[in-house]
């Protein structure tokens, strides 16, 4: 009997339709796009709890925010309700009002949810403790940003005896804490004649070893063949300093400038012991004074914090590519 042998178009065929299907269940290419089918699910759930994990921790870090904004508008009896109110009566009663029509009952409403500022505004100087504190915060920031960088530049690019020692000498006080310094810095500022002056305020500010530090480790990543070629070219250490190293560490800048800035803003207890009239107060050293002896209007010390509140939001919106991309440069060399 005569055997049949298979056609090269048969075994094309065959081929052809084996490869279309794929590896066969066991073998090392099945078992490796397992894997890499495997790991790309993990991956996406990975991303995807990282999301939640992200979103649920700015919601937590908003929570104060809110509370604080939502307490300022709330009615005095809603202050001390048990349990708190969430959402204002403002809140849920304005809208509606407004919708049906009913304009004089929503402006009484109103003006009873914003007393607290009424009153902030027109009975207390919170203008001036404003003006003070942006004087304080915008000097000691503009004194921070050139005295550090400038000791962050000679750190990172200039050798000289003794730099290394020094420099770590300078890390080293940033262990001692800020509450024992409070008396020598009184007794300098007491003797040079300044207490009661904002200057008293402002002149131990005008440096932060944390600043000089930060820039030092921008700077660092700056190439110092840029250093040196402006050397070679004649340049002095301040056109370099001004046309070099400040205009690339741009982002290091900023981001001291946001953290010096709402540290100066935030300064409470220096302040304290240093100012004694009223009108040099700054502003969180005024709300201070909103405080009564025997009962506290948090209706009214919330509103005098979402005033103060306001300039470090707009700074930081202002800055923030920067102020994220200082702190990521900034860790990149050691």
């Amino acid at each position: 009997m005569a055997s049949v042998r298979p056609s090269a178009n048969d075994s094309t065929t065959s081929t052809t339709a084996t490869r279309a299907a794929g590896p066969r269940p066991g073998t090392p290419a099945a078992g490796a796009s397992w894997q890499l089918a495997l790991g790309r699910v993990g991956l996406g759930v990975g991303r995807g709890i990282g999301w939640v994990v992200l979103v649920g921790w700015a919601i937590v870090s908003l929570v104060p925010l809110y509370w604080m904004v939502t307490t300022s508008f709330m009615l005095p009896e809603e202050v001390w309700q048990v349990p708190p109110a969430f959402v204002p009566t403002v809140g849920k009663e304005l809208p509606a009002l407004l919708l049906s029509g009913r304009w004089t009952e929503a402006a009484e409403l109103w003006a009873k949810a914003t007393e607290s500022y009424v009153f902030l505004f027109q009975s207390t100087p919170i203008w001036r403790w404003f003006l003070n504190s942006t004087i304080v915060s915008g000097v000691a920031t503009l004194g921070v940003l050139l005295l550090d960088s400038m000791a962050a530049y000679a750190f990172a690019k200039r050798r000289f005896p003794g730099r290394e020692l020094l420099f770590w000498i300078m890390i080293s006080t940033l262990m001692i804490p800020g509450q024992v310094t409070l008396v020598p810095m009184f007794m300098i500022v007491r003797d040079a004649g300044l207490m009661n002056t904002l200057w008293a305020v402002i002149l131990p500010d005008l440096s932060m070893v944390f600043g000089v530090f930060l820039l030092r480790q921008f700077m660092r990543t700056i190439p110092t063949e840029l250093v040196e070629a402006a050397t070679i070219d004649g340049a002095s250490e301040l056109v370099i300093y001004s046309r070099i190293m400040v205009p690339l560490a741009k982002p290091g800048l900023a981001t001291l400038g946001i953290l010096t800035f709402m540290s100066t803003w935030n300064s409470f207890l220096w302040p304290l012991i240093a100012l004694q009239r009223s009108e040099l107060f700054t502003l969180t050293v005024g709300l201070k004074t909103l405080q009564d002896k025997n009962l506290v209007q948090y209706g009214l010390l919330m509103s005098g914090a979402t005033v103060a509140a306001i300039p470090m939001v707009i700074v930081f919106l202002m800055f923030q590519r920067y102020f994220v991309k200082g702190l990521t440069l900034g860790g990149l060399k050691g």
